[in-house]
């Protein structure tokens, strides 16, 4: 069953010492208790801007992430608050704060790009939270978006030739949440009332000219959009216009809070409650809390090295982890279901077959229900090559030993007449085994055979859907390069719209290679089967031994 945190208050996920960002090991085995699915919501912006507060509202509390009130930062690296969340009771929030950009008693700006990009890839929500307006400053401010496709990857070795294209982050990358607080301005343009969504969208459009410094307010603009196609905005009023109370606002009851405040973090709250999405990698593989814990570990190896976090490379870490238990969790239950189903010894080859592939099927659906990314089946040869039916009956020979145990118990004239019985019954079954012998070799093929199908059915059901997946995430792609397009054409930058032309026109004859494939799929499938027939262990092989265990039971 799926667990629910307990946590009574936060804990740092990721230490940063000396401007070094360290792992906190406590914070991991807190991850790996949590078996289901996040939805995982960090927060960003400079420090002294009220982030912690508006942390602790979305998980119920006054108190927990540390507020501070002078002009020092308070919170240092990235800390976790793992909540039961308030209206999906089969997913944890996971709550990230981050420690305030742009402080400035820190001396290298890259350690806020790192806390700036980790916040992003391990979030679902991302919320940017700054001060009072959204102008020329504060988009400046947030240049840190500017450089998330130097920080990150999204390929580890893209096709020769080929150039990263940054567009790809869409499919991974969060929901953005721009929080302007202590807004004081009215919702208007050119006189009309306007929604904080249009507000931040009006915000968001290009500035026409070559200048510098518009080019390069540009490009934070465009970032934004070019990345995040899901974006809301909420403006919040002054908690309080008394300012001592400002200095310990945790304390304040939430009827002395300003009504508009009130009103504004209910609506913000609610929108993170109902929409923030379940953390998901590409391909839709859901992240859970031990998930989490490995893509944490892995991109601060990436960054501690000296190189840049890659999704791709995560997810294959991710994956040899998870694959690797899947196999021992699929060859367990096997096992288990064995014994319970299967009475040795057996009077023939054929119910022995039967159990073995019954339990064989379920096993294979244990490991398919725990695996992915097996895109090479290495993991899933490794289940077949187990011969775990020829384990199971070794591990049985402990059922001779209970046999002769009891016959010793017999007394001598007992056992003179069961040994006469068994001598007789032996002499049977021997004549029965000898019958069975030619057609032992046709049932053990029979049995590799319908296993090997049933294998492939699974294979072709999960290859497909994970097909599928991949198309409907290029198309969420073209459909958003389409939008950005008409955007910018109707804000007259023509030359760009037709830039994004090529990208468009790229990404098109990807879908149509992923089509391609499906339609090769036949061919792949008679290589996977050549190598599960290698592997899968030969007709006189997969009982050979298993049959001599067998056959002292049947004694």
């Amino acid at each position: 069953m799926a667990t629910q945190p307990t946590m009574e208050a936060p804990i740092c996920l990721v230490q940063n010492w000396k401007e070094q960002l360290m792992l906190n090991p406590e914070a991991i085995k807190i991850l790996e208790k949590i078996s289901q699915p996040l939805v995982v919501v960090a927060i960003v912006g400079l420090y002294r801007t009220g982030k912690s507060y508006l942390m602790n509202r979305l998980a119920g509390q006054n108190h927990g992430f540390s507020l501070g009130s002078t002009v020092q930062s308070e919170t240092k690296g990235i800390w976790m608050w793992c909540v039961p969340h308030p209206s999906k009771a089969t997913h944890t929030l996971v709550l990230l704060d981050t420690e305030g950009l742009g402080d400035i008693e820190k001396g290298d700006s890259k350690n806020d790009c790192w806390i700036f990009a980790l916040a992003v890839l391990l979030s679902s929500t991302f919320v940017y939270n700054s001060m009072n307006i959204i102008n020329q400053q504060a988009l400046e401010q947030l240049h840190y978006v500017t450089e998330l496709s130097q920080l990150i990857r999204a390929k580890s070795s893209p096709r020769e030739g080929e150039v990263e294209d940054s567009s790809e982050f869409v499919s991974f990358f969060p929901d953005f949440v721009w929080a302007v607080r202590d807004f004081a301005l009215e919702l208007k343009l050119d006189g009309h009332v306007i929604t904080a969504d249009e507000y931040l969208e009006n915000a968001l459009k290009l500035i026409p000219g070559n200048n510098p410094k518009i080019q390069k307010s540009n490009m934070t603009r465009e970032c934004i959009r070019y990345f995040f196609p899901v974006r809301r905005c909420f403006v919040f009023d002054r908690p309080t216009t008394d300012k001592s109370l400002l200095f310990q606002i945790e304390k304040v009851p939430e009827n002395q809070l300003e009504w508009n405040f009130q009103v504004e973090s209910k609506k913000f709250c609610s929108y993170i409650f109902t929409n923030a999405k379940t953390k998901a990698l590409r391909g839709g593989v859901t992240v859970t809390g031990n998930r989490l814990g490995t893509l944490v570990k892995t991109y601060l190896d990436a960054i501690n090295s000296g190189t840049v976090p890659c999704l791709e490379n995560a997810v294959m870490t991710l994956a040899q982890r998870e694959n690797s238990a899947a196999v021992q969790k699929a060859a367990d239950h096997y096992s288990q279901q064995m014994a319970q189903q299967l009475r040795l010894p057996t009077d023939t080859l054929q119910e022995l077959l039967n159990v073995h592939a019954d339990c064989e099927k379920e096993a294979v659906a244990v490991f398919m229900e725990h695996s992915f990314k097996d895109d090479e089946q290495e993991f899933q040869q490794k289940l077949v090559a187990k011969e775990i039916l020829k384990s199971f009956l070794q591990s049985q020979a402990t059922v001779e030993n209970s046999i002769l145990q009891s016959d010793k118990a017999l007394t001598d004239g007992q056992r003179a007449i069961a040994a006469e019985r068994t001598k007789k019954e032996v002499a049977e079954k021997e004549r029965e085994l000898l019958r069975q012998k030619q057609k032992k070799q046709e049932q053990l093929m029979v049995a590799q055979e319908r296993s090997f199908r049933e294998n492939i059915t699974k294979l072709q059901e999960k290859m497909e859907r994970e097909r599928e997946m991949l198309l409907r995430e290029q198309e969420k792609m073209v459909e958003h390069k389409l939008k950005i397009q008409e955007e910018l054409l109707a804000e007259g930058f023509r030359k760009k719209s037709e830039m994004l032309q090529n990208e468009i026109s790229q990404l098109r004859e990807e879908m149509e290679r992923t089509r391609a494939e499906s339609s090769l799929f036949s061919h792949i499938l008679d290589t996977v089967g050549n190598a599960f027939l290698m592997v899968l262990p030969g007709a006189g092989k997969i009982c050979g031994a298993g049959l001599k265990v067998l056959s002292s039971l049947m004694k």
